[in-house]
């Protein structure tokens, strides 16, 4: 994998940059954490390089005096909204971010429900997170907001809010996805913190867009691409420019917000110590780019990605239609079509050669690796097969799996399991490659390439079983499909 992104360089810069805008304030750091704090793909695959988990690190230099409150909003709670990269709901993976933060050292010190109205919903989570000894508070919907800042900044406003106990000078406020209210309890705080006299200052560390790339630059575009879904929009921001002459590239909702942070920061000091929505930043990520191209290119195929991915959506549940539309628009923006992607057009070609449905993979070396469907296998199972092949140097012509195996696995699907599709999957060719590696060298040699798949493409034309998505994710592979049902 070309590397286009200095992981160190970021761990070390971006440490010390948080520290200096704790020193900014006096008594507490309220740093909202946007994206994925833990496991932050989106941003491993456009920066390669950068690790899923180099937030947390970076934190983890700065846990002997932080703390952490997570954010889940009742309505994300009532409409069981999931994540799609890891394909669990919000309210769940509020409970593995905990069990995971405190994994390695770091103190959570609860848990806020935005959005509250009495839900039952909500009050069922409550009960269940109080259940389990954690803190909960509750944060409810303010009308008119972020726009009516005479109400926001009142009793009635964020005077109606729990006050969210803290321990500890910085505190991290993070939350499972977007738009789960994280500016929102941090602005609270603000207000709270202040009827008790304690100087509290505010900051935020959003991955995206990176503020000192153009507006459009694929990084950033690719980022509008991701949150397609929630409307997001890159713009310069105007503030910025009026205040430094300097042109920076912020977001619509930060724009939107920061009239209210201003007249809080007006209320508790007198006067505000930010000009822009930029000037809250804390985001180091762009001076970390070592590898301009490898970037850019890593993003194009990211957009192409999400393109593909919202069609599937759309096929599945159809209720996505302007998501398609606007992420059409970010590639033509990008001035890219599918084609960019090598592995889409190496697996329309040999569905066009064989008639049937088809996969594509591209190692890291670049070359291609094709398969077909066959009676035997399906499109990924045989994909696997073959790229690892080819990376144990073993010829194409060998038969891995003998036909006598495979039968017997398919009258168990079949006649046993009632299933409708006897072709093996991607497990199960990994299980039969496994058993057999115990007397076969070349089943053994085609095992030990798996870790090479770790960060290459794949596109199928047909939608793959979640089955077959499932393991493409664990070995690491980016994937893609048409959006074809099998028929």
């Amino acid at each position: 994998m070309k590397i286009g992104f200095d992981n160190e360089k970021y761990l070390k810069i971006q440490s010390e940059r948080i520290k200096e805008r704790i020193a900014q304030f006096g008594d507490k750091l309220y740093l909202e954490f946007g994206g994925k704090l833990f496991d932050d793909h989106h941003a491993s695959r456009v920066l390669p390089g950068f690790m899923p988990d180099s937030k947390l690190q970076m934190l983890m230099q700065l846990r002997e005096y932080a703390e952490v409150i997570m954010v889940i909003s009742a309505t994300d709670i009532e409409k069981n909204k999931t994540r799609s990269d890891l394909g669990i709901t919000y309210d769940e993976d509020v409970l593995r971010l905990r069990a995971e933060f405190e994994k390695v050292g770091l103190y959570v010190g609860g848990v806020v429900i935005t959005h509250y109205n009495r839900q039952a919903s909500a009050d069922a989570y409550r009960n269940r997170l109080e259940r389990l000894g954690i803190k909960v508070y509750n944060h409810y919907t303010i009308d008119g907001y972020p726009h009516n800042i005479a109400l926001i900044d009142s009793e009635d406003g964020f005077g109606k809010n729990d006050y969210v106990e803290t321990e500890r000078p910085l505190v991290v406020v993070t939350a499972p996805g977007p738009g789960s209210g994280k500016m929102a309890v941090c602005l609270s705080q603000l207000y709270h913190e202040n009827k008790r006299g304690i100087k509290a200052g505010y900051a935020k560390f959003e991955t995206f867009p990176v503020w000192n790339l153009p507006l459009k630059h694929p990084i950033n575009i690719a980022y509008e691409a991701a949150t397609a879904d929630l409307n997001d929009v890159n713009m310069i921001d105007p503030l910025h420019l009026e205040a430094h002459g300097k042109v920076a590239v912020t977001y619509n909702r930060d724009l939107e917000i920061f009239p209210v942070l201003n007249t809080l920061f007006e209320s508790i000091y007198g006067e505000s110590p930010y000009k822009s929505p930029t000037d809250m930043g804390v985001n180091m990520i762009g001076f970390c780019i070592s590898d301009e191209d490898v970037c850019c290119n890593a993003s194009r195929d990211e957009i192409v990605r999400r393109h593909y991915y919202a069609l599937c959506n759309l096929a599945n549940k159809g209720n996505n239609e302007n998501e398609v539309n606007k992420i059409a628009l970010i590639m033509k923006q990008a001035k890219i079509t599918t084609d960019y992607r090598r592995t889409t057009v190496a697996a329309q070609a040999k569905k066009e050669q064989s008639g049937v449905h088809a996969a594509a993979i591209e190692l890291h070396d670049g070359t291609i690796i094709t398969s077909r469907t066959s009676e035997l296998l399906g499109p990924s199972a045989a994909l696997i097969l073959n790229a690892t092949k080819y990376l144990a140097g073993i010829s194409d012509n060998i038969k891995m799996i003998p036909e006598a195996m495979i039968a017997p696995i398919q009258k168990t699907k079949v006649e046993f399991l009632h299933g409708h599709n006897p072709r093996l999957h991607t497990d199960e060719v990994l299980v039969a490659l496994s058993i057999l590696s115990n007397t076969d060298e070349n089943c053994r040699q085609a095992l030990e390439q798996l870790p090479k798949l770790n960060g290459c493409q794949v596109h199928s034309t047909v939608m793959l079983s979640e089955v077959d998505r499932k393991i493409f994710k664990k070995l690491g592979v980016g994937l893609t499909c048409d959006p074809a049902k099998k028929g």
